[in-house]
């Protein structure tokens, strides 16, 4: 099983500060967040690695870390893989969140479910030509008119779909579903990475161990 991601992120200790402190030479221990892991560039880079994956319901990254490796402590490989740094606002909403939030935002379920903009649906001649694409934003009295070579006729259509605000977030939220995750038999790759950068290099002043450095004003290992 791996460890839970701060397990592999080193400590520093600074002077502690606070008002009510009188001993100068106390010292507090934090998490060194400068030091942020990521994906080497051959993997991360490489598609190869990596499959498609889409997030279903509620899951949280631990959720989904468990049902492909076995191992929820790997959430953070899950974040990593799609460089999310806030899942708050990078990760699919739950459905509890995502109504709170239409209600936060919207007020009311009319003003949810009204018309906030118009979108084409596909248009195609009789011979199978795209002359309009699906999804691009017009104002509701749009029309396209064209001339169909197959019928010899000129046709005007305006057939539109409407876009309710309900339907644009739930787009935004479904777009983050679909995330890319590395495939299985790589993954003790990136954790010997992860295991090799992380710890501090030797040979500064304000070196205690791998996983500690020291000193009045630290300057951040990265």
């Amino acid at each position: 099983m791996a460890q839970k991601y701060f397990s592999y992120v080193p400590n520093f200790e600074y002077v502690d500060r606070t008002p009510d402190n009188d001993n100068i030479s106390e010292y507090t221990k934090v998490k060194n967040l400068f030091k942020r892991a990521k994906l080497r560039e051959d993997i991360f880079q490489n598609l190869n690695y990596f499959t498609k994956y889409q997030i279903i319901g509620d899951d949280r990254p631990d959720n989904v870390a468990y049902n492909l490796y076995g191992d929820a402590n790997l959430d953070w490989l899950i974040l990593l893989c799609n460089n999310i740094v806030n899942v708050e606002t990078e990760w699919p909403m739950t459905q509890d969140s995502f109504d709170k939030y239409l209600t936060y935002k919207y007020g009311n379920e009319e003003t949810i479910q009204s018309v906030k903009y118009y979108e084409t649906r596909d248009v195609k001649d009789s011979l199978g030509r795209t002359i309009i694409p699906r999804g691009l934003e017009v104002p509701s009295n749009f029309s396209v008119t064209y001339f169909d070579a197959g019928l010899k006729q000129s046709i005007t259509t305006s057939n539109l779909n409407a876009v309710t605000n309900y339907d644009y977030e739930a787009n935004i939220q479904n777009e983050k579903r679909n995330i890319y995750v590395l495939k299985g038999r790589y993954v003790g790759l990136v954790i010997d990475d992860l295991e090799t950068i992380m710890p501090y290099p030797e040979g500064s002043t304000q070196y205690v161990s791998d996983s500690l450095v020291k000193g009045d004003n630290i300057k951040l290992y990265t």
